[in-house]
C-alpha cells in the first residue's frame, strides 16, 4: 500500500523515529524526529522531541 508522504502526521514520523532508534539507525531516526518536530506546533513539544533524538554526527565519539 502507497501512503502520500504528505498525509503523514508529526507522530507516523515520531513512531517511525522509535522504530529506527530500536533497530539501531540514529540517523533515520534523527531525521524522522525532526520532520516530527517540524510538524508540530508547539515549541517545548518540539523541543523535547529533538531533545529525545538528538543528531548521531553531534554525539558520536571516535575511536582509535
Amino acid at each position: 500500500m502507497l501512503v502520500d508522504p504528505a498525509d503523514l502526521t508529526a507522530a507516523d514520523h515520531l513512531d517511525a523515529a522509535r522504530e529506527m532508534a530500536a533497530s539501531n539507525r540514529p540517523f533515520l531516526a534523527y531525521l524522522l524526529a525532526e520532520e516530527a518536530a517540524r510538524l508540530t506546533a508547539d515549541p517545548a513539544t518540539a523541543a523535547g522531541i529533538r531533545a529525545a533524538f538528538p543528531d548521531p554526527n553531534l554525539t558520536r565519539t571516535e575511536t582509535d
